[in-house]
């Protein structure tokens, strides 16, 4: 599934051409903030070519998001990440200031968990969040993520969200 699309984005699964558009969302303290600092080019050039050998080798990873006309969103996706010694699936997202607040991070993960648990039948995706990312945490929690535990992460406070493939709980 290299391409999709929401109501309001369409998503290109990530490639070479994609790294001008990285470098300059990893340089953005504000948005890196909770992505574990600013990433200069050279570590986003890795970054890159990491997560593109992630699709090579599992058959998904990142998309980099675009809104209808065209202008660079941001990126988002799902991916394997070692989790204290777990292989897990997470879904993440990170997108430009501009576009913060209209939406764009749960249209798109509702998206994602839906090409996860529907198109890929993953069992469960998770969610990791760093506690102080209240936005974050609402964007998982309106998608019907559950708060499964807290832990540290790079040095970090992070709560562990997580979605299961399985029929969902009854709503309260």
């Amino acid at each position: 599934m290299d391409h999709f699309s929401t109501k309001r984005l369409t998503a290109e699964r990530l490639n070479e051409t994609h790294l001008a558009d990285l470098v300059a969302l990893h340089l953005d303290a504000e948005v890196s903030r909770y992505l574990g600092g600013v990433r200069t080019p050279e570590v986003t050039k890795t970054y890159l070519a990491t997560n593109m050998a992630h699709w090579d080798q599992h058959g998904f990873g990142l998309w980099v998001m675009r809104t209808q006309d065209g202008a660079f969103v941001g990126r988002g996706g799902i991916r394997h990440i070692l989790v204290d010694d777990v292989d897990e699936i997470e879904i993440l997202y990170a997108y430009k200031r501009e576009f913060w607040g209209q939406g764009f991070a749960s249209e798109i993960a509702v998206a994602m968990t839906d090409i996860g648990l529907s198109h890929f039948k993953l069992p469960s995706l998770i969610g990791i969040v760093n506690v102080r990312n209240g936005a974050s945490r609402r964007v998982l929690e309106r998608s019907d993520y559950l708060v499964e535990r807290s832990t540290m992460r790079h040095g970090e406070d992070v709560v562990i969200y997580r979605k299961s493939g399985a029929a969902s709980p009854p709503a309260r």
